[in-house]
């Protein structure tokens, strides 16, 4: 008795092990099987025969600087400085904090005449007034990114810019439009409802110019049998207006596939689907889509999850 006493309690710990085991397995196995594998949550900007990856956080900043650039009718170049700035001073994140009172994304002083803390704290205040100033440096088109940078900030550390002239110029060139379908988002699968509407007030908001001449114009519209995987019932429908801010306007679209809910975005026969997976061998982007329908082949056309 004694001896099958001590049998039972070395064997009941193994068998509650295995049946452990066998359940966390079988639900790696399952999330392996219908998600293929974990996603990164993170965001990839190509080109120049490189990549860097960024938090969904650092990309949506990202293209809000950048979109004001577009809006305000600056070259690339003035993205580029822009974007390396902000890299620089808070690695894209909008922080309440800073050296004195230095705040958010260019870590702007109010004691500086750079506006109030709460203006500041604005990406879409913050990043026209970087602009602003820039536009009265002359000559900062031809200048080395960390020189025009310093004419602007004055900072402490001027060479420092410099250092993040590639994450600059790669974001600048795929939100800018130049390089096409170079930014995508390794993101999980969408959960919870979308809201439209709420891309349509951020493309407002963010083109606030373009908007209001109608250069840009945006609309609700029906997704097609031709939709991608997760995709609910309404989309919103983009006309930039030419090709190379449709390329911003897309992947401006996906940059906020995070916190919008986005699963698709079409442009040109190309789309983004969020239900691909980001790999050195296969891209999110992919030449199945017809930009909606045959009618939209000019226009962004942004899916969203279900339940919107």
């Amino acid at each position: 008795m004694a001896k099958r006493q001590a049998l039972s309690r070395v064997i009941i710990p193994f068998t509650l092990l295995a049946v452990f085991l066998a359940v966390v397995g079988g639900s790696f196995a399952a999330l392996t099987f219908f998600d293929g594998g974990q996603r990164t949550g993170r965001c990839t900007a190509s080109g120049f025969e490189t990549e860097r990856s960024y938090s969904t956080e650092q990309t949506l900043n990202a293209a809000t600087i950048t979109a004001i650039s577009i809006d305000m009718r600056l070259p690339p170049r003035a993205a580029s400085i822009a974007l390396a700035t902000a890299y620089q001073e808070s690695k894209l994140k909008n922080i309440d904090y800073g050296d004195r009172d230095s705040v958010g994304l260019f870590q702007q002083r109010p004691s500086q005449g750079w506006g109030t803390e709460e203006q500041i704290m604005d990406p879409v205040y913050a990043s026209t007034a970087f602009y602003e100033k820039l536009a009265k440096v002359k000559g900062y088109e031809k200048m080395e990114i960390t020189v025009a940078a310093q004419k602007v900030q004055r900072s402490a550390f001027p060479d420092a810019y410099g250092d993040h002239e590639l994450e600059g110029r790669l974001f600048a060139s795929a939100l800018t439009g130049q390089s096409g379908p170079e930014l995508e988002c390794d993101l999980a699968l969408a959960g919870g409802p979308a809201h439209p509407e709420n891309v349509r007030k951020a493309l407002a908001r963010e083109f606030p110019r373009l908007t209001e001449s109608g250069e840009v114009s945006s609309s609700l519209g029906s997704a097609g049998k031709d939709s991608p995987d997760g995709a609910g019932a309404t989309t919103v429908v983009i006309r930039p207006g030419d090709e190379r801010r449709g390329w911003a306007l897309a992947n401006w679209a996906v940059a906020h596939a995070a916190s919008e809910n986005i699963v698709g975005v079409d442009y040109r026969e190309k789309r983004w689907d969020r239900s691909r997976h980001v790999s050195k061998d296969s891209s999110q982007w992919s030449s199945d889509a017809t930009g909606g329908d045959s009618t939209n082949n000019d226009a962004v056309v942004i899916y969203f999850a279900k339940g919107a």
